[in-house]
């Protein structure tokens, strides 16, 4: 049964932006070192972050915690499965949410173009 579902659209010109005027900040804020590892290797790293970032808001809109209030965003981690497809990993504050909820598995998708990336959420009891 699905429990709810979020979306999020991103500009990775914002997120580019923001990443050069403050790097280790934003960085350290919002993703966990394996996210930037992989974003970093990749041709365009912004478009990946993007995407990550949107996911992330989709979890949490997911979650109904919204960001920066009971869950920090390192406690929403978006990873690569052995598959190749991405997947959602709670930790902290985010898995007690995700459990208060009743949510037993998370679906994640995204997607981007240059300009944009986009992320879909649904939480599965």
């Amino acid at each position: 049964m699905i429990v709810a579902v979020g979306i999020d659209l991103v500009e990775v010109a914002r997120v580019r932006r923001v990443r050069a005027r403050h790097p280790a900040r934003f960085d350290a804020r919002v993703f966990t070192p394996d996210e930037l590892a992989y974003c970093d290797a990749q041709a365009d790293p912004a478009i990946h972050l993007a995407g990550r970032f949107a996911a992330k808001e989709a979890i949490l809109k997911v979650l109904g915690t919204g960001w920066g209030r009971e869950v920090a965003w390192q406690e929403v981690e978006v990873a690569r499965a052995a598959s190749g497809a991405v997947e959602a990993r709670l930790h902290g504050a985010a898995e007690v949410a995700a459990r208060a909820r009743r949510i037993a598995k998370l679906w994640i998708s995204l997607t981007h173009t240059a300009e944009h990336a986009m992320a879909v959420a649904i939480g599965e009891a």
